[in-house]
């Protein structure tokens, strides 16, 4: 009888995990692809020294068939290597189970200043770019890592591909500056670009505190020295998040209260309000002017962490690197899905195929093979992306394609949303509603303490019969409208207090005979799919350098990018759009006065009246490319 290979244990696993439902540590099969692991792979551990003298604690897990050379896949993260042990395997090496059966030398390592390795830990260290200064950052580590390794370990071919999620896509996007010569793939996926503008700490300014106290708390905390161990899972006292983070009040009073010096990044927030040099100095976009080395760029349309990042690193390498052949993967998946999801749903929405299976077998895995072992049929193509609404999956030569047109949504009265611009004038052409800082609109109908991955495709039916958010809905669509890349929201806004948060989210209606999912008990009829959504800070409306007031009761124009999609609204459903001031606590309140909200009083926070115009002279819109 044959031995079954690490791909068939792995597809066994996955029916096993589907169809039983118990703990992770009790599915069968685990123990059976670590010991397939453990018979082809050799695992060495080595302390890496950077040109500073720092050493990075790293594994690496090299093919125990030595009648051929093989390329290193560098993997360098913040969240542990685990497992430990000389004898320990974990239950996959590569991206995918492909990659371990095709054979590569799988180098992991923990960064400066996590678990076992040396040096302290800076939360998205900004590259170090003094003149006259001996630079040493993440960029500088992954380049000394990867010369070290060339020179180290036997039987490698020259080459050296690197790949990462969510920060450890941070690291693989770090190495892509100022690259080491051998370095010929790079994969970061879900990576961050700038945390100010819109990855994780804030959306345009407005504080992601949920997600922030959830991160740091568990990921950021000082250590007295390395070590193996993981933080503590936070105690919040209560199932109910919303709750807790309204009593825990503003940034500072969380610090008092839960923080002070143990996490120093916290206070970073708090120091640190406005887009100033310690932000626009993480940005790592201003450095991707020398990418020459193949990259495929992975985002997930339902990411709620990380989606601004990997699409303006993508658009920032074309713009940069004209001759540089990069690819986009984007598919239905929440953050870092398409790895540990089979990706055929999210929640109630499904796409009727293993999304993840296709990207990891059809992108991903030729991606590497053609560039690291020069095998396969692997044409770098400049966008494979899922369409939604229909389920398919799309190659272009371009993103956005070319035949997207530019088409305007318009607010109207009663409730409506139109192609045709309004044509009213005078007090009628307004909707107004109260926000209570003291009652904000939740994020979410669920009751949790950590943000969650699924509320971009959570139906908002609880929101929209709410009084402090307006609904703007279509007529039914007589035939298939898709929209491709960007979504932009144009409102004319007025409020009488002097700050204020404004929200947009595009939604797609569906039917109400719509069979329900297999996969939830929410009745599909009339879902409110969320398709898009974005917040804009008032007070950043004009910059986020150096904030402004808002003119209580005066007519203010606020643009918001609800960033990129590509969904199509079919026939018989209809396109919603909410207007709301607050999206609690995946963001936090907004006093609505003009103050450092950082540190803002409960004096500050303000019930206010917001309205939002939709009138020939001030037409409130959403821009939209419609597929042609």
């Amino acid at each position: 009888m044959h031995q079954p290979t690490l791909l068939m244990l792995t597809v066994a696993f996955a029916a096993v995990a589907v169809t039983s439902g118990c703990a992770s540590s009790d599915i069968p099969g685990e123990a059976e692809r670590a010991a397939y692991l453990r018979e082809h792979y050799a695992k060495s551990e080595y302390m890496v020294p950077m040109r500073d003298g720092v050493e990075l604690f790293t594994f690496v897990y090299s093919p125990k068939n030595t009648s051929r050379t093989y390329p290193i896949l560098l993997y360098r993260t913040p969240y542990s290597i685990a497992p430990y042990g000389p004898d320990e395997y974990p239950e996959m090496l590569g991206p995918s189970p492909e990659f371990d059966e095709d054979g590569y030398i799988f180098a992991f390592q923990d960064v400066r200043g996590k678990f076992r390795s040396q040096g302290e830990f800076a939360v998205i260290r900004p590259l170090y770019r003094e003149a006259g200064t001996a630079r040493v950052d993440e960029s500088t580590d992954n380049y000394d890592t990867i010369e070290w390794l060339l020179g180290n370990v036997p039987n490698h071919n020259g080459r050296v591909g690197q790949w990462g999620i969510s920060y450890s896509g941070w690291q693989a996007l770090m190495g892509m500056i100022d690259p080491h010569p051998a370095l010929r793939a790079s994969s970061p996926q879900a990576s961050p670009a700038d945390m100010f503008i819109g990855d994780d700490w804030h959306h345009n300014g407005a504080f992601r505190v949920m997600y922030a106290f959830s991160w740091l708390a568990g990921n950021a905390r000082r250590r007295d020295q390395p070590s193996e161990s993981r933080s503590q899972r936070f105690d919040y006292g209560t199932p109910d998040g919303y709750e807790f983070f309204l009593e825990a009040g503003t940034a500072a009073m969380i610090d008092e209260l839960f923080f002070g010096e143990d996490v120093p990044a916290w206070r970073d927030f708090i120091e640190h309000p406005n887009y100033d040099d310690f932000w626009q100095r993480q940005n790592a976009l201003q450095y991707l002017d020398g990418v020459r080395h193949a990259v495929l760029n992975v985002a997930g349309w339902f990411d709620t962490e990380d989606f601004y990042g990997p699409m303006s690193i993508y658009k920032t390498i074309e713009a940069e690197n004209p001759e540089n052949r990069s690819t986009l993967a984007v598919g239905p998946w929440l953050h870092g899905g398409w790895r540990r999801m089979e990706g055929d749903h999210l929640g109630c929405i499904e796409f009727d195929s293993k999304t993840s299976l296709h990207f990891q077998r059809e992108v991903q895995f030729p991606f590497f093979s053609r560039h690291l072992k020069d095998k396969g049929d692997w044409d770098a193509p400049e966008a494979v992306v899922f369409e939604t609404g229909t389920n398919r999956w799309r190659t272009y030569d371009r993103w956005p394609p070319d035949n997207v047109e530019p088409t305007r949504l318009y607010l109207q009265s009663n409730g409506r949303l139109s192609f045709d611009p309004p044509t009213g004038q005078g007090g009628d052409t307004r909707d107004s509603y109260i926000s209570d800082p003291t009652k904000p609109v939740p994020f979410s109908a669920e009751i949790r303490t950590t943000l969650g991955h699924l509320w971009k495709v959570e139906d908002q039916r609880f929101a929209s019969s709410r009084p402090d958010v307006l609904v703007y809905e279509s007529d039914v669509l007589e035939e298939d409208l898709t929209m491709a890349g960007p979504i932009l929201a144009n409102i004319f806004v007025a409020t009488t207090g002097t700050d204020a948060d404004w929200v947009v989210k595009l939604i797609d209606v569906y039917p109400g005979d719509v069979p329900n999912s297999e996969f939830c008990d929410v009745p599909m009829g009339g879902f409110q799919m969320h398709v898009a959504g974005e917040i804009m800070r008032g007070k950043f409306r004009n910059s986020f350098e150096h904030p402004e007031p808002m003119v209580p009761n005066e007519v203010t124009p606020i643009h918001i990018d609800l960033r990129d999609r590509y969904h199509t609204f079919q026939a018989g459903h209809r396109i919603m759009v909410h207007v709301q001031s607050s999206w609690f606590p995946a963001y936090d309140r907004n006093p609505q006065t003009f103050t450092d909200i950082y540190r803002a009083r409960p004096s500050d926070f303000q019930p206010a009246t917001q309205t939002i115009y939709r009138s020939a002279q001030y037409p409130s819109h959403i821009v939209v490319g419609v597929l042609r």
